[in-house]
């Protein structure tokens, strides 16, 4: 294969992987991965990524001090996002592309449209980072601008692309966002530091039936447009 078509297997064969092997992944890897990430762009060269790295004990006490509030609807009532990840009202054809993602995922799952208790266990897994060996929050100081947030994209897309090319899954995540706050207390974070999502980091398990699920993508017409 010539370079090109190796680095567009490696990103077109990417996908969010919600189930893992319990295979620990050496530190070493790790951090081979989060250099080559840290070659992303950014405006001014200001790299604002921080990257919080849990495994182990770190990565239980704070998996159980969210799910233990994500339990509790009075506690979890309390806790909300400091910025807006989706919007608050969809609208075309975002709309139909969220709902098709939910129930094909639910789908997969066996989860019917009425098993709210099912949905509810399945987004439970979202705080254990899908039982995935590591499990890393995303941070950026909150003296950085908006323009920023488009520097950590492309720095979180390297991380996943490299952790791909070494035979690693991963599946970033939003949701986390919402208890930022206990986050921030299991893991000592200065009050600078805005928490902006985890990704789930592991091997895939193969046998895991939700891992099956390919989301389709949009036509190049639905969002290229070609001025000449």
């Amino acid at each position: 294969m010539t370079t090109h078509e190796v680095v567009d297997a490696v990103i077109s064969g990417r996908r969010s992987i919600r189930a893992y092997l319990p295979k620990p992944v050496e530190r070493s890897v790790l951090d081979e991965i989060f250099e080559v990430a840290s070659h992303a762009p950014s405006g001014a060269n200001a790299q604002p990524w921080k990257v919080h790295a849990l495994t182990g004990d770190s990565l239980q006490r704070v998996t159980t001090a969210v799910q233990a509030v994500f339990d509790d609807p009075e506690e979890r009532a309390k806790h909300h996002e400091e910025f807006d990840y989706y919007p608050s009202e969809w609208i075309e054809p975002f709309k139909a592309r969220r709902r098709r993602n939910g129930w094909d995922l639910y789908g997969l799952l066996g989860i019917g449209r009425e098993d709210k208790a099912e949905m509810k266990a399945h987004a439970r897994r979202n705080y254990e980072f899908f039982g995935a060996p590591v499990g890393l929050i995303f941070t950026m100081d909150r003296i950085m601008g908006l323009g920023s947030l488009m520097d950590y994209g492309m720095f979180l897309q390297s991380i996943m692309v490299a952790a791909e090319a070494r035979g690693l899954s991963t599946c970033p995540m939003a949701a986390f966002n919402v208890f930022h706050a206990i986050v921030r207390d299991e893991l000592g974070l200065d009050d600078s530091e805005q928490v902006l999502c985890g990704i789930a980091l592991g091997y895939a398990d193969p046998d895991a039936v939700v891992n099956q699920l390919v989301n389709p993508r949009a036509e190049l017409s639905e969002f290229v447009v070609h001025h000449e």
